[in-house]
């Protein structure tokens, strides 16, 4: 059985290859800060785009959008925050979801723009 983290770092990966072939360059894998943490931070044009990778194997307990809260959709905009103030970033901004469901070989990718209202 793969551990939890093998299958998180998996779906980043493939929702990384995935937003690559949207034509969304990557900026930053994994940013972390004392605020939370986000998985992917991607390029797509002029927009800096902050995005949440969620992954199930089965839909039985919802979809995997479904699982990104009000309280973690905080936690994203805190470390956003961050991200910027220490890139002295001024661009527009948006949180995506990537939704992955795999409940066989093959993956069914959801990819959310602008998944929720900040600010």
């Amino acid at each position: 059985m793969i551990s939890r983290v093998a299958q998180g770092t998996a779906a980043e990966t493939l929702a990384l290859r995935y937003l690559e072939a949207q034509g969304l360059t990557l900026e930053t894998r994994n940013f972390r800060c004392r605020g939370g943490e986000l998985d992917l931070i991607m390029r797509d044009g002029e927009h800096l785009v902050f995005v949440e990778v969620r992954s199930r194997r089965y839909a039985r307990y919802g979809d995997p959008a479904e699982s990104v809260t009000r309280t973690k959709q905080q936690r994203l905009l805190r470390a956003a925050t961050v991200y910027l103030q220490r890139q002295s970033a001024d661009r527009p901004c948006r949180f995506d979801v990537i939704a992955i469901l795999h409940p066989d070989d093959t993956p069914h990718i959801e990819w959310i723009r602008d998944a929720f209202q900040h600010g």
